[in-house]
């Protein structure tokens, strides 16, 4: 097998999927830049303020989990709804909260000077409300709760079409094979993570949602104060686990394609049904990782965190880089930049979770947690995992529906990306090794070194990057086309 099929999605999915793929690399680049732009600051190159820098920390941590997301939750919506009918106007309202939140997010970074880091731990909104004005901090939540919202809908109309299709929504991670009730295989790859991705990510958005509530009545009301250590938990139980199923979204990308492919389908066995299953359940807890160093957590909380960071990503990690390895073996498979992509994406997967295992274990969390180690397993995770999931889904698009052809220029980008990224996460996992520390706007000048080489390797991926998206808007017109053609035999 060489080439993609056509999908038989419906032509309205295609048209808001484009749209989504567009938003999300246009921020992708945006943050590219910025994160540049704090590196060259970092390494002493350029000067830009304490000020703007936390600024532009704040809009790119957001940012790139909100890109993450977006194009995420493109690659679930296009698959799932090869499976089950889902409704292309949920998708539409999706993308224009997300738009709008994108709209909101930045007008409070830049507008009003909101700097409070994408994790906005209370109480610091509230001090920097009285320092700035509220309208910063209003802002910035607004615009998390409208992409919040805009995913609640979309997880709410998967959850009702996998519950009419499966019988009950459990069914769809294969609770009745698991339970004995059917024999054979559970439902497609794609159906049982697009469940896991509903149920954890409601959890997640719903307890941040619980702490950006807490935060504005601190904001108006001054007076009245809450735990800071449950907001703590709440922010966490949100951030880390909203992180994480970006990923979760991402990889029924590499299920579809590799299978596509290949010609051979991606069985969902019980044992890939339980690895599925035990990861639902650990992604909700991993969380308290992030709280190893606060004395007040009870020690069973944090005995937790590390044992479940351990074993969390393993279950799916070893059944999807095992079955994607299998996929493949004696497939005869023509590689080609979306495959390519997926492939890169298992590597960046597990070796972003190698750093995050090291780093959730107690004793070194209190040593590194606030050192540029933590930022080089995020980087590996996000740039090297699920951004090139997004990429690679770039390039199938655009073949499947768009028919376009690559050139040998895609393929030296995509070394170019593998190669500069690997650089990139070296001088963060070098930097953390040393000590250097994390969200520091200002850096001493024996350190300068490790942010001048990240800032090198940081210009070339985004230039990289550049390339990426500029060829995918030059296929535009030819997806536009295609999606023209296919209304037509749609509505013929």
């Amino acid at each position: 097998m060489s080439n993609p099929t056509v999908s038989t999605i419906h032509p309205a999915h295609k048209k808001t999927v484009l749209t989504h793929l567009i938003v999300a690399a246009s921020v992708l680049v945006l943050m590219m830049i910025f994160g540049v732009v704090m590196l060259l600051n970092q390494g002493n190159v350029i000067k830009i303020g304490p000020d703007f820098f936390y600024q532009l920390m704040t809009v790119h941590g957001i940012g790139m989990v909100g890109m993450a997301t977006i194009g995420g939750v493109a690659i679930m919506w296009y698959f799932l709804s090869k499976y089950v009918a889902l409704n292309p106007k949920i998708f539409k309202i999706n993308i224009t909260l997300s738009v709008l939140a994108i709209v909101s997010i930045l007008i409070a970074v830049f507008g009003f000077k909101f700097s409070d880091a994408w994790t906005f731990l209370y109480p610091l909104p509230s001090q920097s409300a009285a320092a700035k004005g509220m309208a910063g901090a209003m802002f910035f939540f607004s615009g998390i709760l409208l992409l919040g919202i805009g995913l609640l809908i979309v997880y709410f109309e998967a959850a009702r079409k996998i519950r009419k299709q499966y019988g009950k929504f459990l069914n769809g991670l294969g609770w009745d094979v698991l339970f004995g009730k059917k024999e054979g295989y559970g439902p497609p790859a794609a159906v049982v993570a697009s469940t896991m991705v509903v149920i954890v990510n409601t959890s997640a958005i719903l307890a941040g949602a619980s702490v950006i509530l807490m935060s504005i009545i601190t904001i108006l009301f001054p007076a009245i104060q809450f735990d800071p250590m449950l907001a703590k938990h709440l922010t966490y139980a949100f951030g880390h686990v909203f992180a994480n199923a970006t990923i979760y979204m991402g990889v029924i990308a590499v299920y579809e394609i590799l299978s596509s492919y290949t010609n051979r389908p991606w069985k969902a066995s019980k044992s890939f049904l339980v690895a599925w299953n035990c990861s639902t359940l650990f992604t909700l807890m991993i969380y308290t990782h992030h709280l190893l160093m606060d004395f007040a957590v009870p020690r069973w909380m944090l005995i937790i965190g590390q044992v479940f960071s351990y074993a969390n990503g393993l279950p799916v990690m070893v059944v999807t880089a095992y079955g994607a390895l299998m996929i493949v073996y004696k497939s005869k498979i023509k590689w080609d930049m979306a495959s390519g992509f997926m492939f890169i994406s298992m590597f960046g997967w597990v070796a972003g979770a190698i750093p995050a295992i090291v780093d959730s274990t107690i004793r070194v969390n209190h040593v590194m947690h606030n050192t540029k180690w933590v930022p080089a397993h995020f980087h590996t995770y996000m740039g090297i995992g699920i951004t090139t999931m997004v990429i690679g889904f770039l390039y199938y698009f655009s073949k499947a529906e768009g028919k376009r052809t690559e050139n040998k220029l895609d393929y030296v980008s995509l070394f170019s990306y593998l190669t500069f990224f690997t650089g990139l996460v070296g001088t963060f996992l070098y930097a953390g090794a040393i000590s250097v520390p994390r969200r520091w706007a200002v850096h001493l000048p024996e350190w300068a070194g490790t942010s001048q080489a990240g800032a090198f390797f940081g210009i070339m991926v985004t230039l990289t990057t550049l390339y990426i998206f500029i060829r995918f808007i030059g296929n535009l017109k030819h997806n536009l086309k295609d999606h023209t053609e296919g209304e037509k035999h749609h509505a013929a």
